[in-house]
C-alpha cells in the first residue's frame, strides 16, 4: 500500500504508527496511515483486516469507591 521510500511499516509491523499520515479528519476524530491503519484520537485502532484494537485505558487506583 506505502509508495514512499524507504517504505513505511506495515500494519502488522510493531512499530505500525510510524506510518506517513495519508488523511486526517481532526473533526471526526480520526487519521489514515499509509500502511491502511485507521487511527483515533483517543487512541484506539482500527487495522486494515477489521480488527479493533482498543485505546490504553489507565488502571483505577485501588481503593476508589
Amino acid at each position: 500500500m506505502c509508495q514512499h521510500q524507504p517504505a513505511c511499516p506495515s500494519a502488522s509491523a510493531s512499530d505500525h504508527d510510524a506510518a506517513r499520515l495519508v488523511a486526517y479528519h481532526p473533526e471526526q476524530g480520526w487519521g489514515l496511515l499509509c500502511n491502511g491503519v485507521v487511527l483515533f484520537d483517543d487512541s484506539g485502532e482500527l487495522m486494515p483486516d477489521g480488527r479493533a484494537v482498543p485505546a490504553p485505558r489507565a488502571a483505577e487506583p485501588v481503593g476508589v469507591v
